[in-house]
């Protein structure tokens, strides 16, 4: 995915590209992430991948030969067994996995990195999972971002960054509990949402080109408990619950308010 791009601008980008194929995107299957060693590179990546279903509106399928996906073929369904696939496409294709290697220790980096640009502006790019989280009481869980970070004083969804080596909804149960000391149960995956702010100030305290990549999930708290933000002195200052009819007088991100609407 390009800084700023909109992943299903990459995923027909890229069909394109590597297969000669325009497709058109019907629906978000999954959101997945892998871990995976190159041992004859001496390192281990992390990739978040985000799975849609699409159908073919023409072109002619292509091979690159010499380029990093060389060949493209439409393959039977009753073959895709005996063919060596990546352990995220058979996850996708709803077959067992194998193949990849897993690194014995992943390490501990942070969930992005700005990185410095010729202009002299640091880009960095973040993949995120936040929760609809709500209660038996149909009562929604937000958390009000702290003062010096993007969007500070307005109320977000609860949740933040992966991991390195950690799975989407993994993290959001995570930050669920280290945010607000709700245990939450995930229901269903909601969509996805990709944000661009290209001079995005925060704690760093200098400008950054920021491209942010965020999952939502639907979040049921069977027992909820009064919040209690766990994390103290990091983005979240705040959580509560709030009913539908309070949300009208609430100042929301923008984020939150898309992936709301994306539930109704």
């Amino acid at each position: 995915m390009d800084h700023g791009e909109a992943p299903i601008h990459t995923v027909i980008r890229e069909t394109a590209a590597e297969t000669g194929l325009s497709v058109s995107v019907v629906r978000l299957l999954d959101v997945q992430a892998d871990l995976r060693a190159v041992a004859r590179r001496g390192l281990s990546i992390h990739t978040d991948r985000l799975i849609y279903e699409v159908t073919v509106r023409g072109g002619t399928l292509r091979d690159r030969v010499g380029q990093p996906t060389d060949l493209a073929r439409f393959i039977p369904r009753d073959e895709l067994p005996s063919l060596p696939l990546r352990a995220f496409t058979a996850t996708a294709l709803g077959l067992p996995t194998t193949g990849d290697e897993r690194p014995e220790e992943p390490g501990d980096l942070p969930s992005f990195l700005a990185v410095p640009q010729p202009d002299g502006l640091p880009r960095a790019q973040r993949f995120a999972a936040y929760a609809v989280a709500t209660d038996p009481r149909g009562r929604l869980l937000l958390t009000r971002i702290a003062d010096g970070y993007p969007g500070g004083g307005q109320w977000h969804l609860p949740g933040g960054g992966t991991d390195y080596g950690e799975q989407p909804a993994q993290a959001l149960i995570r930050e669920l509990k280290e945010e607000t000391g709700q245990r939450g149960r995930l229901l269903e995956l909601l969509g996805v949402a990709s944000h661009r702010d290209p001079a995005s100030l925060g704690p760093e305290g200098y400008p950054i080109d920021w491209h942010g990549v965020r999952a939502f999930y639907r979040v049921m708290v069977d027992r909820p408990t009064r919040p209690r933000v766990h994390d103290v002195g990091g983005s979240t200052a705040e959580a509560r619950w709030f009913l539908p009819r309070q949300l009208a007088d609430l100042p929301l991100t923008d984020v939150t308010s898309e992936a709301l609407a994306q539930r109704a």
